[in-house]
């Protein structure tokens, strides 16, 4: 199996990141080079207890709002409206 035992960066993922390295796209360059910069995140992150998902409703939320209420409304009334919902 490929998988290492805490959430780690498998082979092939390893492998996958030295072909971008070596390839023509220098998006992916930048790309692979914020994977090494975080290494300790990127592997941490799939074996920590906490989780963002209520975080993530209230950003989706709000979003939603601000969406529905484009142009018709100011900074003033949307925060009002997150907040009395």
């Amino acid at each position: 199996m490929d998988s290492p035992p805490c959430g780690g960066i498998t082979e092939t993922e390893q492998l996958q990141l030295d072909a971008v390295r070596q390839g023509a796209l220098p998006r992916l360059h930048s790309l692979a080079a914020g994977v090494d910069r975080d290494r300790d995140a990127f592997t941490a992150s799939p074996t920590l207890p906490g989780s963002s998902g209520v975080m993530e409703e209230h950003v989706n939320r709000i979003k939603m709002f601000k969406r529905q209420m484009f142009g018709r409304a100011g900074l003033v009334r949307l925060g009002k409206r997150v907040l009395m919902s």
